[in-house]
């Protein structure tokens, strides 16, 4: 068993859990920092450790590119190669189908792209994407999938799912890396009868977990929510749930109470370069000018060291600057509320107070 139920919600789907991995067990409802190059930008793997990340997310599209599957099986793995001893899991590059349109034909054996580095010719496939994630070791591989965009007519998602599907059965059958999870995923675009069907249907294929994909791609978040409704009932219960590139503070409670167990997103790293912070109240921009004189941290109260140690107007001081000691702390304190929110959600599911603990949150998430 890699996956232990520990405690459900009984007014919702929200759940608490336990995966087992290769490099380590998993709390869920997890957080994972997303580290597509192999590193999480700004971050050391020591630092990413003290700030309690228990598992982090690499791309199998962009690490083939660079610095392909040479230097990292020469390395002994992307864990040795990042020097990384914590859970992995990695992206298939199916995000990239949707997200690299311009450079790519999909056809019914995978996908023919246009190097968005320097143009040369590549094809990506299910087979393909099964072998190098073998090559990463990571700890979950990530099915080949066709990222279903937004808005997608009912039959333009009905082709996309099937075609989903067709990949899902063969890299179901191809050998995985030594204690390596696969995980199928779920499209359909909002299309509830599609996602009920394909959920079904990935099901009955008997994969070690299961994802939703093609969801915050545009769509409303009452969309996403609805089709997270109609979606997670349909999944095995004693199996891991994982919603792909979500999302903000709100929508991760949201999708907790919908029976998701774990998350990615660039948020938190991203806005951080950006010289956004993710508080309790929602987000704060710390490189406004009226933080100039500000002497008081980020968030009152908070424990990151960026909080500890800096006040806003030194970190603004360090954005309008373009030090590379602003995107460090940005994305300490952002990471360690990202991280400090999902422990809070499992202590409230261990201890029966969820509910009362989602409203709260939801109702105060704003513009600090």
């Amino acid at each position: 068993m890699t996956y232990e139920l520990l405690a459900t919600d009984v007014r919702s789907a929200a759940r608490r859990g336990r995966l087992r991995t290769p490099h380590g067990v998993v709390e869920t409802p997890v957080f994972m920092p997303v580290g597509t190059q192999a590193t999480v930008k700004a971050m050391t793997p020591r630092e990413l450790e003290e700030l309690g990340v228990q598992i982090l997310l690499g791309n199998t599209y962009h690490l083939n590119l660079r610095p392909g599957m040479g230097v990292v099986r020469a390395a002994g793995g992307l864990h040795r190669f990042m020097a990384w001893d914590g859970a992995i899991l990695t992206d298939s590059g199916g995000y990239q189908v949707f997200s690299l349109s311009q450079l790519r034909r999909v056809t019914p054996e995978g996908v023919h792209f246009q190097s968005h580095v320097d143009g040369a010719a590549l094809f990506l496939g299910p087979r393909e994407a099964m072998a190098i994630q073998r090559d990463l070791g990571s700890d979950i591989a990530m099915c080949f999938d066709e990222c279903t965009p937004y808005p997608a007519t009912q039959a333009e998602a009905c082709q996309s799912m099937e075609l989903t599907l067709r990949w899902a059965r063969i890299c179901r059958d191809e050998e995985p890396a030594a204690g390596q999870q696969v995980f199928g995923i779920v499209q359909g675009g909002v299309h509830d009868a599609l996602r009920r069907e394909c959920a079904e249907r990935l099901a009955a294929m008997r994969f070690d977990g299961y994802a939703l994909g093609g969801l915050s791609v545009g769509e409303p978040a009452g969309e996403m929510y609805r089709i997270l409704e109609t979606t997670t009932p349909r999944l095995p219960a004693g199996q891991p749930r994982y919603l792909m590139g979500v999302g903000t503070p709100p929508q991760i409670v949201e999708a907790v109470a919908r029976g998701i167990d774990l998350f990615d997103c660039v948020l938190p790293t991203r806005m951080a370069r950006n010289g956004a912070a993710f508080t309790a109240r929602g987000v704060l921009s710390v490189k406004a000018a009226r933080f100039k004189d500000d002497l008081s941290p980020i968030e009152a109260g908070c424990g990151c060291y960026a909080c500890t140690h800096f006040t806003r107007a030194y970190i603004r001081h360090l954005i309008n600057v373009n030090e590379i000691l602003a995107a460090r702390l940005m994305t300490t304190h952002n990471l360690h509320f990202y991280l400090g929110l999902m422990g809070d959600i499992r202590r409230h599911l261990e201890s029966g107070t969820f509910q009362a603990f989602r409203q709260s949150f939801v109702a105060g998430y704003g513009q600090p």
